[in-house]
């Protein structure tokens, strides 16, 4: 099975080595996916610029991939998903939901020259980063590329029903199943809300546990392989 894994804000695609490892190991095929404006420097790159290279992925793969996100690329995995519903057989969301269409991507943290730095550990302190050591703090933080303003601020558009079809398991790490289904549930998350599919599994992690529990997420994403 191919298994496209676009990350969060500020990681480039080797944020994923441990991951891709293991389902490699289990003899699936694992794309960590290099972004625009990440992984190449870029900070002329846009919003559609970075679908466009996971939309690519989609597209060279043998037969529908699974998409994950993790955090703000759950978004970006949605639009994947509105983009090639043929060609999706189901998206993964890590500790992240999707922006409704016409929202702006990843406009979180002031821009400076253009880009959105990465912001220091203060504004994740408490369970997103409770298990993060100060060695692990340092390579993340050490690693972490400003993203580009037109990725940042870039709109969400989405137009193809038939995403709702597509299932989709949300990842809980820092949150409960049943807080994110809570959410879901209230309306705070129109997209998943409207959704045909919706499941939740649980990690006992921060928000980055392809970095601090690789080897168990790649499990869970292996458990979803089967059934998908």
């Amino acid at each position: 099975m191919d298994i496209i894994l676009i990350a969060g804000l500020w990681l480039p695609h080797t944020v994923w080595d441990g991951v891709a490892s293991e389902l490699s190991e289990r003899g699936h095929r694992p794309v960590a996916l290099p972004l625009p404006g990440v992984d190449d420097g870029r900070t002329t790159a846009t919003l559609d610029d970075q679908l466009a290279a996971a939309v690519a992925a989609v597209d060279a793969t043998a037969g529908p991939a699974i998409v994950v996100g993790h955090s703000a690329a759950s978004t970006m995995a949605w639009l994947v998903a509105d983009r090639r519903p043929d060609g999706v057989r189901c998206v993964v969301m890590i500790g992240g939901f999707p922006g409704a269409d016409g929202s702006r991507y990843a406009d979180f943290f002031p821009m400076v020259d253009g880009a959105m730095a990465f912001p220091g550990w203060e504004p994740f302190e408490g369970p997103d980063a409770a298990d993060l050591g100060d060695a692990t703090r340092a390579r993340i933080a050490g690693s972490a590329v400003p993203v580009p303003e037109a990725v940042a601020q870039g709109i969400v558009t989405l137009g193809d029903v038939r995403r709702y079809d597509i299932p989709v398991v949300v990842v809980c790490p820092e949150f409960s199943p049943e807080q994110a289904r809570s959410w879901v549930d209230a309306g705070d998350v129109p997209e998943l809300a409207a959704a045909r599919s919706v499941s939740y599994v649980d990690i006992d992690s921060g928000h980055w546990p392809m970095v601090t529990r690789p080897a168990e997420l790649a499990r869970i994403l292996f458990d979803l392989i089967a059934v998908a």
